[in-house]
């Protein structure tokens, strides 16, 4: 259904509701039709505005699965589908949120073909400037300079999935104890989405 039905559906209820106050005459079976609309299109409505729908092979199609999008293959070129398969942002990390399971699409690189699936972004664990690191703020990713490559924390530092100048929320400070630096920077340990 539509956003236009539900307004409609709305809109009817509204114009009921006047009918109902000024004439007293109630028809329940109508009431309760327009309410379980109403409802249920606030229902269908519930999903992050975020969300993109993509298409993911059949195997890897399940909820809560995170994945990050390296781009499109060459076997994609010929496909009347790669523009939905290919609609992501390349380096980003994505989060399945829904699988629809009705239809399975064929695909050059999956075996068993493909489902649309709905996909959010995906939080991220990494290690920020702790003056920069508040709950619900957004900042502009920019890793420490640091050479440091044998270092335990550098995968935190630098983790896959996050893009060197793009805004990421922090979405929660992590509880744990502050990494000891080698560079000498003060860090902290956040979920970034």
């Amino acid at each position: 259904m539509s956003l236009q039905r539900l307004a409609a559906t709305r809109e009817m209820l509204l114009y009921y509701s006047s009918l109902v106050s000024r004439f007293g005459v109630f028809d329940e079976n109508i009431y309760i039709r327009s309410v379980s609309i109403i409802c249920y299109e606030v229902k269908l409505r519930m999903v992050d505005l975020n969300s993109i729908i993509t298409l993911i092979g059949t195997r890897l199609a399940i909820v809560g699965n995170e994945f990050i999008f390296y781009g499109p293959a060459a076997e994609c070129e010929g496909c009347k589908l790669k523009n939905t398969c290919n609609n992501l942002k390349v380096g980003n990390k994505y989060r399945i949120a829904s699988v629809k399971k009705e239809q399975v699409h064929k695909c050059a690189i999956h075996d068993i073909g493909v489902y649309a699936v709905e996909v959010v972004p995906g939080q991220t664990v990494a290690l920020v400037d702790s003056k920069k690191a508040f709950n619900g703020s957004k900042i502009v990713y920019e890793p420490p300079d640091c050479s440091e490559f044998d270092c335990a924390d550098y995968d935190r530092c630098h983790p896959v999935g996050l893009n060197v100048g793009d805004k990421y929320t922090i979405v929660e400070l992590l509880n744990e104890e502050r990494p000891q630096c080698q560079m000498g920077y003060s860090l902290k340990a956040v979920a970034l989405k």
